[in-house]
Formats: structure tokens, C-alpha cells, sequence
């Protein structure tokens, strides 16, 4: 599924792409994730098939909680007296998490190149600083991105979308302001309120874990899919600036 109205204004001088669920699957890096916590809980002696599965259910009722190992651990039957001293092993397992692969999405990589044929291209990801670096590099699509900012390391999770400071910053790393950059991403209440937060205009891609969330606010664009979110955003850079009246 792949809508949009025409473009009017000037065309965009950038593209600033959102990195899980729209460029890959997140799932992927959370199942591998998972994993390693179950083993590390084996190893702290409890139970890390249980506390793996906990852990599982935890992220699919939302993986961008806070806290998430803690309630794991809790609905694995474990001591709340006890998490002190186990949620930090945990965690780091988690943090630690490096696959040496992470598939993106068909086509992901053809559509990033196409777009930086014509214009620069950004991501802004949120997201533990050195888990997001891990995921990138396991995708290979590093080196077909200008610049990556990770809103984090702006300060911490008040940094993360839909604050505008990180776009702001990034679409100055690029060279553009803020508002003539056009953002892709999965999450309407992240990536597209980020873009109207600063005058700018997104698409929304309706896959991975927010598939299904309703399209609030609004987006200039919906696809369906990364590649044809592309195709939407190349038509809009390729746009001619409307005649003066």
C-alpha cells in the first residue's frame, strides 16, 4: 500500500531515515538479544529458559520501555529483593549483544543508494548508543548513509523522538535545514512528529512492531514498504519548485 499527494513547495534537500523497522527488521536483533540474557541468567544460576521467555514477552508488549529486564525477571517468579544484584549482569548482556549479521529488509539497500544518488541521507535512530552502532554495522548499510545520529548520545531517552533537537542537529551535520529534509520511518508518533516538530514533512512505512499503530499524527506519505518509500521520497527531491504567482 502506497499513497501520497503531490508535492508542493520546494523540493526536500535531504532524507533522514528512521533504522529499526524501517530499514531492517527489529525483531531480528531482539531475538538474538533475548537469547544472550537467557544464557547469562543460566549463568547467574536462575532459571534462563523461563527468564527468557519472560524476557520474550516483555519486548513484544513494547521493546522501547524501560525497565524491561526488571519485569522480566519479576514475571520469571524471581525475587524483587533480588534484582539489584542481577538486572545490571543481565543488561549488559543485553547491551552487549553484537550479531555478526542482521538482514535488511528487501531491497533496503538498493533504495539507500538510490537516494544517495541524489541527495544526502541520514539516520536518526534512538536507542542505547553502542546497541544501535551494533545493529547498523551487523545490517552493512553504514557506508551508504552520510551521517548517523544516534539521539541518545544528545542526552539520554529525553533526547529521543519526537524531541526535535536531534533532527536539528543532524540536518545541520548535513548541511540542510531542518525543514527542507524529509524523514522516513515506521512510527508515526516518533519519526513523523519529529519531522512536523521542526517544519519538515515525513513518510510513514507501515511494517514491524508499530504496523498497525494508527497514522496520528499524519504523514505526507504512507508505503508500505522501505523501497516504495523511497520511490515517494526521490519523486518529492525531483519536484519543481512552484512558479511564483
Amino acid at each position: 500500500m502506497t499513497s501520497a499527494p503531490p508535492w508542493d513547495g520546494p523540493p526536500p534537500l535531504a532524507v533522514v531515515v528512521d533504522l529499526d523497522d524501517t530499514l531492517y527488521p527489529q525483531a531480528a536483533y531482539l531475538a538474538g538479544a533475548a537469547a544472550d540474557v537467557g544464557l547469562a541468567a543460566t549463568e547467574a544460576g536462575l532459571d534462563g529458559a523461563r527468564v527468557h521467555a519472560a524476557l520474550v514477552r516483555e519486548l513484544a508488549a513494547g521493546s522501547d520501555r524501560g525497565g524491561t529486564v526488571d519485569r522480566a525477571l519479576l514475571a520469571a517468579g524471581v525475587p524483587a529483593g533480588d534484582l539489584p544484584g542481577l538486572v545490571p549482569p543481565l543488561v549488559a548482556a543485553f547491551t552487549a549483544h553484537a550479531p555478526s549479521s542482521l538482514p535488511p529488509y528487501p531491497g533496503a539497500a538498493e533504495a539507500l543508494a538510490a537516494l544517495g544518488d541524489v541527495v544526502p541521507v541520514g539516520c536518526l535512530t534512538d536507542g542505547n548508543p553502542a546497541i544501535q552502532a551494533a545493529k547498523l554495522a551487523a545490517t552493512g548499510l553504514l557506508p551508504l548513509l552520510t551521517e548517523v545520529l544516534v539521539t541518545d548520545t544528545l542526552g539520554g531517552r529525553a533526547a529521543r523522538k519526537p524531541s526535535p533537537e536531534g533532527l536539528r542537529v543532524l540536518a545541520g551535520r548535513l548541511g540542510v535545514p531542518a525543514d527542507r529534509v524529509l524523514v522516513i520511518g515506521d512510527r508515526p508518533g516518533k519519526d513523523v512528529a519529529v519531522a512536523a516538530a521542526v517544519g519538515a514533512r515525513a513518510i510513514r512505512v507501515r511494517q514491524g512492531e508499530y504496523a498497525a499503530a494508527p497514522d496520528d499524527p499524519a504523514a505526507w506519505a504512507v508505503a508500505g514498504d522501505f523501497p516504495s518509500a523511497a520511490v515517494l521520497a526521490l519523486s518529492a527531491v525531483r519536484a519543481a519548485v512552484p512558479a511564483a504567482g
